[in-house]
């Protein structure tokens, strides 16, 4: 009203986040997916570090995985086939202040996507992405995937896989200014928190494969080492993935890893005795080609036009 003092100021109250405002539309994943566990450690990490929903981003591609967009009320980007890292790092290059997560499966990411894959590595831009790898096109109903294991019969290769996986984990290594490569299994929820915990919290581009099963097309796969847990190497190391004694006794195969150790990591992922859990690599002096591409963000309207106009002008006769 007229005449009221108008000297005010709106304090917004402090806000604190509970899982159910991270929680998006109903999982429609199978029972037994190892897609579930992914997504309850993704909400928990959420929850955990307060992350603003408005200022969270999910992107993905085409599969089950890439569904993960629609169970979290945050933004997400639900894209094309083989196309969720392009999309993550244009979003990076021009969005400093948010928390970026890639959502890829072993299709999406390692065959028509794997340009991408290689580049985003290289480019080293802020953001966590999570390969949900079941070796296997699950949504398309059972064709080879590029990491199927030799011999798996499938509806493109009925008389078995003829060509020997790719190795995602060994891939990444190999490309030039990766800062941060990790592995978990998607039976172990405890080390796949601590491993996205720490993703999360790595400044550059966090690489994390979790392996799992599709329970209705590889529901098997994984079955003897998760009878045999010494079929299972943790890494240990000061710097590497932290994990409660509780969950650490229950993995009597331990190796000491230090993950700073570029050749030493190449001959664990080369290994087959035993699959290595925990961090393999990081670099915390890669390069980050998003500090480099956020130059002129902070340029107005009205210099960007006249930066133009001056160019444009050059040209005059």
């Amino acid at each position: 009203m007229y005449g009221l003092k108008t000297d005010w100021e709106m304090v917004e109250p402090e806000r604190h986040y509970v899982l159910e405002d991270y929680e998006g539309a109903e999982p429609r994943w199978c029972p037994g997916c190892g897609d579930h566990a992914v997504l309850s450690g993704l909400l928990r990490l959420a929850r955990d570090e307060q992350l603003v929903p408005e200022k969270t981003v999910v992107v993905s591609g085409i599969g089950c995985s890439s569904r993960f967009p629609h169970y979290l009320k945050t933004y997400g980007f639900h894209g094309l086939h083989g196309r969720p890292l392009p999309v993550a790092a244009g979003l990076r290059s021009r969005r400093p202040d948010l928390d970026i997560f890639v959502i890829t499966g072993d299709g999406d990411c390692c065959a028509i996507g794997t340009a991408h894959w290689i580049h985003a590595i290289r480019y080293n831009m802020n953001m966590t992405v999570l390969l949900l790898d079941n070796s296997v096109y699950g949504l398309t109903k059972k064709q080879t995937s590029p990491t199927s294991p030799l011999g798996f019969q499938s509806a493109t290769h009925p008389g078995g896989a003829q060509l020997p996986p790719i190795d995602p984990i060994a891939v990444t290594l190999g490309i030039a200014n990766a800062s941060f490569v990790a592995q978990s299994v998607d039976w172990n929820p405890a080390h796949v928190m601590e491993t996205l915990r720490a993703a999360h919290a790595h400044e550059g581009l966090s690489f994390v494969r979790i392996l799992q099963r599709c329970p209705h097309f590889t529901p098997k796969t994984w079955s003897e080492v998760q009878g045999d847990p010494s079929l299972l190497m943790l890494l240990e190391h000061e710097d590497g993935i932290p994990l409660p004694e509780s969950v650490a006794k229950t993995l009597p195969n331990k190796r000491r890893h230090d993950p700073a150790d570029l050749p030493e990591a190449h001959a664990i992922a080369s290994q087959r005795e035993a699959i290595p859990i925990g961090l393999l690599y990081r670099n915390r002096d890669a390069v980050r080609y998003d500090l480099l591409s956020a130059k002129g963000l902070d340029v107005t309207r009205e210099a960007k036009l006249e930066a133009i106009q001056s160019e444009v002008d050059r040209f005059l006769v």
